[in-house]
């Protein structure tokens, strides 16, 4: 794809994300929205690939039932009370809908099939894509709208989506398939709070987007798409390795890394709500997600790929041509934040 073709589509992604972050109209997010997914299925299936091109026509069928429920239910909420406002909504039907076709949009469960099977079929730029930047807009809406909705509806939604990513990535080989759960169970803690606390839920994502953003770009550097590539990169580059590591077991939640931040402060606000049971709920659920991310760093770093000689062929080192600054910045804020967790609290309640 050429250059420019590829700058004018990653404008208009940020493009339709500013659209949603700034409106407060619902038809102005609607038309964000549907911005955001349009410049992004090119992307998708620039590389004339069967996968690439099912991949795409599959988001593109999903992104499309979820904007137009959405913008049922709002056209709905429009007839009744004469409101197209983002945060002037009574109908309880309407936003019920709202909430559903966020959560299909997001790939909350139990709407999250479809985007391990789209993430697979996507390179890992795009695919960094999708798992990060594709989160915002739907969920600058929900962290706009949960104090409407029914507790329980988001509740449920957030039990429902760290449990069903937890069983489901236990038996996954591929690494997208693996990123994809991940996604979904971190939103679902997201969604959890987002009623009670909504700055917690803007930290999760910021958070969230940070550690999956560190480890794409660490998994790109080394060319890993399936675990039995993975036990091969040790060799290649240690020093990566023993990063993608930390950063695997940030995304855990696991102290003192930076991912314990967010667990740790919604458990708490969960425990302040007298919310015992959906606490215990979602920390139990964590532990599925342990294994996964415990079974890739022992396949990165505690195995060695059979090999016929002992010595390491020049071939066999990686050719990195990216921006290893920004790699090493990145996975550095996904590591070591944890200390920090005072002022990043602060600074997310500053924008509530």
């Amino acid at each position: 794809m050429m250059p420019l073709i590829e700058f004018m589509l990653a404008s208009a992604i940020g493009l339709g994300t500013t659209l949603t972050f700034i409106s407060s109209h619902w038809l102005l997010a609607w038309v964000g929205l549907e911005i955001n997914t349009l410049a992004i299925i090119p992307l998708m299936a620039q590389h004339h690939h069967p996968r690439a091109t099912e991949a795409a026509t599959k988001y593109l069928l999903i992104q499309a039932a979820s904007t137009a429920t959405l913008l049922f239910a709002t056209t709905l909420n429009a007839f009744t009370q004469e409101e197209w406002s983002i945060t002037s909504i009574e109908n309880q039907a309407a936003i019920t809908l709202i909430m559903l076709a966020l959560a299909l949009k997001l790939g909350l469960a139990p709407f999250h099939f479809w985007l391990p099977e789209v993430m697979q079929g996507l390179n890992l730029t795009t695919g960094m894509i999708l798992a990060t930047w594709q989160k915002l807009a739907p969920t600058a809406l929900i962290l706009q709208t949960s104090h409407l909705a029914p507790p329980n509806l988001l509740m449920t939604l957030g039990i429902l989506s760290t449990l069903a990513a937890g069983w489901a990535g236990i038996n996954q080989t591929q690494l997208r398939k693996i990123l994809a759960y991940s996604s979904t169970a971190h939103l679902g803690w997201l969604i959890s709070i987002s009623l009670y606390a909504p700055h917690l839920a803007l930290l999760t994502l910021g958070i969230y987007v940070l550690m999956t953003t560190a480890a794409f770009l660490t998994i790109k550097t080394t060319s890993s798409t399936k675990i039995n590539i993975l036990t091969q990169s040790w060799s290649k580059n240690p020093t990566m390795m023993a990063a993608m590591v930390l950063i695997l077991l940030s995304l855990a939640g696991l102290p003192p890394l930076t991912g314990f931040m967010p667990k740790w402060l919604i458990l708490e606000e969960l425990a302040k709500q007298e919310l015992a049971v959906p606490a215990t709920t979602l920390a139990m659920s964590a532990l599925l997600s342990l294994y996964f991310y415990l079974r890739l760093c022992y396949s990165s770093t505690l195995t060695l790929f059979p090999t016929t000689t002992k010595l390491k062929s020049p071939w066999h080192r990686l050719n990195v041509k990216q921006n290893m600054i920004a790699i090493t910045t990145i996975s550095t804020m996904a590591i070591t934040l944890l200390p920090l967790t005072p002022m990043t609290l602060n600074l997310a309640r500053f924008y509530f």
